[in-house]
């Protein structure tokens, strides 16, 4: 019986963390990635500094700026915030500061 409870448990916890990193990808149309890295270069976007490596999944530190998305940008993205790190731009999830996504 214990036997199943656990698995049991173990099962929910695998399932609402399979539910949170699901929640997390972010569809960017090909057009739109094109849109956004235009953007930055147009803007002339500070790149952020970062000594950290910077992945998908990864915490950035307190210490590193985070942008507002322009509304142009669109739906999809707006709720994220952004920082331009070398060379590409980086979707970060404001309350958490994980990155969601990266785009070359």
């Amino acid at each position: 019986m214990k036997r199943a409870l656990i698995a049991g448990a173990i099962a929910v916890g695998m399932f609402a963390a399979g539910q949170a990193y699901a929640q997390a990808i972010v569809e960017i149309a090909p057009e739109q990635r094109t849109k956004i890295k235009q953007y930055v270069v147009r803007e002339k976007v500070r790149p952020a500094q970062i000594t950290e490596r910077v992945t998908v999944g990864a915490t950035l530190p307190a210490t590193v700026e985070l942008q507002t998305v322009p509304s142009d940008w669109g739906p999809t993205v707006t709720r994220y915030r952004y920082v331009y790190y070398d060379n590409h731009v980086v979707l970060v999830e404001p309350s958490s500061r994980k990155v969601i996504e990266i785009i070359d």
